[in-house]
This record gives C-alpha cells, structure tokens and sequence, in this order.
C-alpha cells in the first residue's frame, strides 16, 4: 500500500484515512515480525537442547559399543551409526546458525531499523500537523482592525505550511520505501531460511546414502543372527534339560580334585573360617588350594588372602572338641586355622586334598619347587590386577594389534622380549615396561613413551606408528653393533639395559656414520682397516657401583616391507590441489627443489631430512635425525624451508606428525613469511590445517603478500579449510573472553577437529571433494 503525493500536498481527508490504514498495517507488521523472531528464538534454543540431547544419546550408543567390543558386528555398527548420527548432530548445529543468521537476526534489523525511522517520521509529522491547526485557528481569530496581528499569523502560517509540506512529504516518502522494503526484508530472509534446509537435507541425504549399502549388508547379517540365535536357544535348552535330569542330592560332585590341573588350582570350593578376633565368628570364604598355598577370597575381584604360605610346613587333623559339625584345623608353624565343610564327606575330601597336596610338594625337586613358587607369585599377581588390566586392553586393543602386527613389533625393540605394551612415538618403537621406563627417564627430548593398552591414540600418531616399526629403527640405530661385537642386554638385566639405551640413542654409538656419504648400500661397502680393528673390538658396559660387564648380542638389521609402507603412506597422503594458484606459485619451487637435492655433494643431514620429507620416507627421515640432523633446519637454496614445510608439500599427514614428535617448531617461517599452515592452506590439505591447528599453530601471522591462511582459504573457496580454521579462532576468542587457562576448547570444537582427524587418517577421499569441485569449474 502506497500513499499518494498529490494528496499529501492537499493534506485531504483522504490523505489523513490513507496514513490511518498505513500506520495500522505497519503496527500490524511490527507484532507479527516481533512475534516470528521470539518464535525463532525459542526455535533455534529448542533445537540447540535437542542437540545436547540427541550427543548424550549418541555417547550412550558409543558407550555400549565399546562395552560390545567382543562382538565385532555390533561394535563396527553401533560405531558407524554414532558416526553419521554424530555428522547429522553438525549438520543440525550448521542449520541452526544459518536460521539466526536468517530469520532472527535480519528481522529483527528490519524492525529496530526501518520501523524506528518511521515512527520517528510519524511523531514528527503529527507535531508539525499540530502546529499547522494551531496557525490555522490563530490566523481565523485575528481581527482585521488589527493590521500588525494579521501580518504575524500570517507569516506565521505560511512557514508553518511550508514547514509542513516537506515533512509530510518526508513522512509519505518513509512509507512508501518501508512498504517497498517489507516485501524484500521478508522473502529474503524466508528464502535463506528455506535454502538452509535445502542444504540440511541434502547433506542428511547424501550421508545415509552412503551408509545404505553397509544397512542392508547388516539386515541381511541379522536374519543370519537370528536364525543362529534360535538355534543357539534350542541347544541350551536341551543342556538345560539334560542337567535338570541329574541327581543333586549329595555333594559328589563337588568332591574331585586335581593334581594335574594346568591352572595350577588343586581344589576349591566354599567352607566357613572361624575368625581370630575375640567373638570368634564363622565367615563363609571361597578357598581354594593352589601352587602350595591354601587362599580364600571374599568376592572374586578382592585379592586372594594366604592362609598358609607353604603347605609343606602344616599339617590338617580333623576338629571334633567343638560344637560345629564337619570342623577340621589346619595347623601351621605360625598360626592355627579352623575351618567348616558343608558335609562330611567334603570334609574329608578337604582333608585328604590338603594331605595330597603336602605329599606332592615333598616328591617335587629343589627346581621344579622354585618354578611353582615363581608360578604362584605371577599367578597372584594376575589375580589382583586381571579384571582392571581387562577393562584397559580393551581401551587400547586396537591400538596393540595394529602395532604389533608390524615386522618386528611383537617383541621389545631394546631387549626382545615379547608382547610389548609400551611405545615411545617419536621413534615409532614398542618396548617392554622395563625398557619404557629407562626410555622415560632420558626425557622427552630423547623419547616420549606411550602406553599401547592405557593410553587413547589419536589416528595420525597410530599412523605414524605403523609406518616405522623396530626393524626400520634398529637398521639405523643398531646399524653397527654386529661389527662392533655387541650383544643385546637380556631381559630382567635392567643396569646393562639403562647403559645399553642410553648408548643407543642418547651418545648413538651404534649408528653407521658413513651412511649419509655412500652411494650404494652397506652391504656392498668394502670394510676399511679402521672398520675391521673396530670389528674386531668388544664394547662393554659397566654395571652401576659394580666392575661387571654385559655384552650385547649383535642383530643383522632387517630391511622394512617398502611396499607395505609406501601402501600405508599413500593411505594417510591427500592428493594436491588443482587450483591455478597453487600450481603456478610452487611449480618453480618443485624445479629449484628438486635441483637442491640432486646437486648437494657434502653428506648434510639436514638436507637429507628435507629431502626424505618431501619423500614421505619415513625410515629415511629417521636415519637423517640418527646423524644429527636438526630438525627445524633452514635450506637456504629453497628460501629457507624447513624440513616440516617440505613434508606439506610432499603432502604427507604422517611426516608431518613425525616431525612435530621430534620438536619440530609449528610456526617456523620460510623466505617468503609462510609458515606449514601457509603451505596447506595454499594446497589445500585439509587434514595437515587441522593438524596444525591443534598443534598450535598461529594463523594471525601474515606472510609477504600481506595474506594469512583464512583469506587464502577463502579465495580458494576451501570449505573445510575456512570452517576449521573459523573455528579456531572463535575458541581462541572465547578462551580469551571466558579465561580458560589453558584449556583445549569446548566440546563441539573437539569433537569436529576428532572428526577432520580420524578422516584425514582413515578416509582422506572425503577431503578431497573440494579438489573434484575445484576441477568441475
């Protein structure tokens, strides 16, 4: 609705009706329009609240997931499931923020802008109307005897009139644009909303569809499950009957023992103990008779109690000088412990299994009497700690498997002993507990030790973990004790393991030296008469407080499976980009870098870091450290690029994260002011910006170009790259703005950098759509 200029001008009754039904419509406009945003308001709270729910419940389905470990379909489903529904959970997030953009916070700029300016209009026509009836009235009372009166009312009525024409027609022209700009205020912010769940639905759309096929390979697997379940409940039924149909009347059953038992259990079963204290008062207890000793415990998670520590050194007779029935005593050089059966005749079947047992440990030797000591104490131990150590391989079983199951990693890297639990990561490494510990006492900046079963791994650091292996670092850092006449230290010999890790990797007397200069392999090299008188000479290690020697026996090193690593590599790599910037700013780079690493004639192995990182070789970027090499390194024929900057133009996930365990700087700068998350930003590896992000790494900084990595991402119109790294700057804003010292972030941030991680490693192809949609223009 539109208010005519022409009638303004005359100020009709018509005019005045026309603005009545205006102003009417336009508080009409504001209610509705105030009343649409605080439904929004409660829309988009509402829905922020299901989405804290909607993440509880899915916690809940990762949480039985994980208690379903065993059972490998229900874990691999349950876990899948989590994952699309934990997707969807931030496609509701992203929706969410798309309608306050849209719908609330344009709306309500409408309202508190546009239809302020017209009630400001509207307050100041009605005052200048007011005005003009005023100098009206005034000017119709005036006497026409009274020529000074008449002149001033109507001066002042022609500047009232005047006064007025242009305010109204300010007035009318304020409505009219707020008529016109209603109509676009109100479709432009609907469509947006409408688009945002286009979008929503489509990506919910595009999710499922991949989760599809893996649904009806699942319904078709539990048809399976079903149809063995109902067999499985037909058999245990028939147990059951057959059971039932057995005689229990007597305790015969529970009269066998055995000497041979391969758990080292001769006979348990529950009897009542009369305790020591004053009261004297019968507890019942599960005993049991094991390796020598007479044990009972209260529950089966308490740690086993001994009663008798050494079932030579007793005797048993039968207790009849007391009330109770079915007593017998078990007397000891220490101590006498009177103890009740259920029945007679387990009664003597007590005491004819302890006099057995007395028996049998007096026939055995001297030896086999300290095996079964020696079986007891780890016996023992099992019990105590089996249950927790249960519930923590689970944490990490994955993790073990994955590790160990790499050439060389089921035993100790340092002393060889089997089923390693412990891994130093910067090394890439397993070792033994023992071996752990000397490693963690060198510090950090030698060995950063990790527990495979207690520890949660992140996805890049297993990777990185299956890329090396014991046999690809002891090939660098055992790479001479075969000439040298060394011999490993054994295991339990932890003074000569301290002095033989520490030669190792601290002094790294074992590492071939010349290794960097030879053109051909070891092997091939012909020994020099200072390599024979060395191999001829014997290196000892002193024993602590001691003269004694140990000798380390030599080990051949062991070539790694190249193919198995450069599989693993390519699996963890993100393609480069195809964008015309890219290519074109580091295509000269590739020319001169390539021309740096051939040319070099002096061993540098600080070259060969750079060189074997750009490689994505792994063992090589060991080696290179082996000799010494820094690290963060500057290679001023490829303006001063580090080692970590030439892993991201390699474009390998896992060089770079071998590189930040061994203390590469983050933020080091090349000659140019760009740092590593520069160069991703630049190529477009996602998974190395999110890397680095959680390393922290500084995108404030720009380079030459005056550019820092968000707007070089959002030139590139690199989606994934903008949003984490939009991210990350609203967590280091509101870890500002809320003082929280120190920590990470809040819980959605973690949990979309977890997801950019576990795809960077797992599915890097999902990373690579900004590539395809980069090639389709």
């Amino acid at each position: 609705m539109t208010v005519d200029f022409e009638e303004c001008l005359k100020d009709s009754p018509r005019f005045r009706a026309s603005l009545e039904e205006v102003e009417g419509d336009v508080t009409d406009l504001e209610l509705k329009l105030d009343k649409l945003v605080k439904l929004c308001i409660v829309m988009i709270d509402t829905g922020k609240s299901f989405c804290v729910a909607n993440k509880q419940f899915i916690n809940g389905i990762r949480d039985l997931a994980q208690y379903s470990s065993n059972d490998s379909v229900i874990e691999t489903s349950l876990t899948k499931f989590s994952d699309s529904l934990q997707e969807m959970i931030n496609f509701h997030t992203i929706l969410f923020d798309q309608t306050q953009r849209s719908i609330k916070a344009q709306l309500q700029s409408f309202v508190k802008e546009d239809l302020r300016k017209f009630k400001d209009a509207k307050k100041q026509f009605e005052k200048v109307s007011e005005e003009k009836e005023n100098a009206l009235v005034k000017n119709a009372q005036v006497q026409r005897n009274k020529q000074h009166e008449v002149e001033e009312a109507t001066n002042i009525l022609t500047a009232t009139r005047k006064c007025f024409r242009h305010i109204a027609l300010d007035y009318v022209l304020q409505i009219n644009v707020l008529q016109s700009k209603k109509r676009s205020e109100i479709l432009k912010s609907m469509l947006s909303f409408m688009y945002a769940h286009l979008a929503f639905f489509h990506q919910g759309y595009d999710l499922f569809s991949e989760l599809e096929p893996y649904m009806k390979d699942l319904g078709a697997q539990l048809d399976q499950l079903v149809v063995d379940a109902a067999k499985e409940k037909r058999e245990m039924e028939q147990k059951h009957s057959t059971i039932q149909q057995k005689d229990f009347s007597s305790d015969d059953s529970k009269l066998e023992y055995n000497v041979d038992a391969a758990n080292g259990v001769f006979m348990e079963g529950y009897l009542f103990k009369r305790a020591s204290n004053a009261f004297k008062t019968w507890n019942r207890r599960w005993f049991s008779i094991q390796n020598n000793q007479l044990v009972y415990q209260k529950k089966f998670k308490d740690n086993p109690t001994v009663v008798v520590e050494d079932l030579r050194l007793c005797t048993v007779k039968y207790c009849e000088d007391i009330e109770r029935r079915f007593c017998f005593e078990v007397v000891s050089p220490t101590k006498n412990c009177i103890l009740q059966a259920d029945s007679d005749k387990l009664r003597q079947a007590w005491i004819k299994a302890v006099q057995t047992s007395i028996a049998t440990a007096y026939r055995e030797k001297g030896d086999d009497s300290e095996k079964l000591n020696k079986k007891s104490s780890s016996s023992t131990g099992s019990l105590e700690s089996g249950n927790e150590t249960k519930e923590k391989l689970l944490k990490g079983e994955s993790a073990l498997q994955r590790v160990q199951s790499i050439p060389g990693n089921a035993y100790c890297c340092d002393c060889g002993q089997a089923d390693p639990r412990w891994a130093s990561i910067n090394l890439g490494i397993t070792l033994c507990i023992e071996c752990s510990g000397i490693h963690r006492s060198l510090g950090v900046h030698f060995s950063k030790v990790r527990s495979l079963t207690l520890d949660m791994w992140e996805p890049e650091l297993l990777k990185l973990m299956c890329e090396l292996g014991n046999d690809a670092i002891n090939q660098v850092y055992e790479a001479e004790i075969e000439e040298m006449g060394i011999k490993r230290p054994q295991p339990g010999q932890r003074q000569e393991k301290e002095a033989y890790i520490r030669a190792k990797y601290v002094e790294k007397k074992f590492v071939d030296k010349d290794s960097l200069s030879s053109s051909s392999p070891k092997q091939e090299k012909k020994p020099s008469s200072k390599s024979c008188k060395v191999k001829r000479k014997r290196l000892s290690f002193s024993k602590r407080g001691s003269g004694d020697q140990v000798e380390v026996p030599a080990q051949s090193p062991v070539k790694s499976n190249d193919s198995e690593i450069q599989q693993s590599s390519d699996d963890g790599r993100e393609s480069l980009t195809s964008m015309v910037s890219a290519n074109s700013f580091y295509e000269s780079e590739g020319e001169r870098q390539d021309s740096a690493f051939t040319d070099s004639k002096q061993p540098n192995p600080g070259l060969q870091l750079s060189r074997a990182s750009y490689e994505k070789n792994l063992p090589k970027m060991a080696e290179a450290l082996a000799h010494g090499a820094d690290v963060n390194w500057a290679n001023p024929e490829e303006n001063n690029a580090t080692p970590l900057i030439q892993a991201v133009l390699g474009g390998s996930l896992v060089a770079c994260e071998f590189l930040l365990q061994n203390g590469a700087t983050v933020n080091q700068k090349d000659g140019r002011g760009r740092g590593p998350l520069h160069h991703a930003t630049v190529l477009g590896h996602t998974g190395q910006v999110c890397l680095f992000l959680k390393r922290g790494a500084n995108q404030h900084d720009p380079d030459e170009d005056g550019k820092d990595p968000l707007s070089i991402a959002v030139e590139a119109a690199n989606a994934d790259i903008v949003t984490l790294l939009r991210l990350a700057r609203m967590n280091e804003e509101m870890r500002e703005s809320e003082g929280l010292c120190g920590q990470p972030g809040d819980e959605t941030y973690q949990d979309i950098f977890r997801d950019f991680s576990q795809m960077a490693s797992n599915y890097p192809e999902k990373l690579n759509r900004f590539h395809q949609d980069s090639q389709k223009f």
